[in-house]
């Protein structure tokens, strides 16, 4: 299912102009309220990137890759911002300081089968929990392809509370482009969620700007 454009760009001209201009250019956020949903089960969980349809500007993604062989040179043609080769994995184990930096400094990571389960028990106690694990690249596939539509997408996560909290863009762009971000958005957690039964509420923001919401019932109308 998908979000009512027009209400969400409504809603994100109202943020906009509720927020008080800042030294920086601002960033949009929506926090997505779910009702009904049991996180104690772990099907209920969600940790997916989503491809915007409009990237956000200076705020692309950034990509590293865990590679060796055809895929290291796959992955550097690619453009992934940061190339970590087997001997920097195995340089990695035990260094857990350097891990959480490395976690925190890129937004997705990407391997090959053949590496993951080394990456499983090398950084796998440090990234599972962050939800930065790396997405499996399968063999012969288009590697740049994959690195522009992650280095585009955001990260969607709902975890310990029954919300999403994410950036849809930011305050230089054009309302109606960022409303169909947020539609982008709604319709990948659509797929795992049934908006219609478990949206309770919806609030479009900027950065350090008041929340603005989102009628649901209007919102989800057709």
């Amino acid at each position: 299912m998908s979000l009512r454009v027009d209400v969400l760009t409504a809603a994100v001209e109202d943020a906009i102009k509720k927020a008080r201009k800042r030294r920086f250019v601002q960033s949009v956020e929506i926090i997505m309220v779910l009702r009904g949903i049991d996180l104690q089960k772990p099907e209920n969980r969600m940790n997916i990137a989503v491809p915007l349809p409009n990237p956000i500007p200076n705020k692309l993604a950034r990509v590293a890759a865990f590679a060796q062989g055809a895929f290291e040179l796959a992955a550097k043609e690619a453009g992934a911002d940061l190339i970590i080769n087997r001997e920097q994995i195995d340089a990695l184990a035990g260094n857990k300081r350097q891990m959480r930096k490395l976690a925190k400094s890129y937004d997705f990571f990407i391997t090959t089968p053949d590496l993951m389960p080394l990456l499983g028990r090398v950084i796998g106690p440090i990234f599972g929990p962050r939800g930065k694990m790396p997405e499996v690249v399968p063999p012969n596939a288009d590697v740049k392809g994959v690195v522009d539509r992650l280095r585009r997408s955001v990260r969607v996560r709902m975890r310990a509370e029954p919300s999403v909290k994410t950036r849809v863009g930011s305050e230089i762009m054009e309302p109606p482009q960022i409303a169909e971000n947020i539609a982008a958005v709604a319709s990948e957690v659509s797929r795992k969620i049934n908006l219609a039964q478990h949206l309770s509420a919806l609030y479009v923001k900027l950065t350090m700007g008041p929340p603005v919401s989102v009628r649901v019932a209007e919102v989800l109308s057709r």
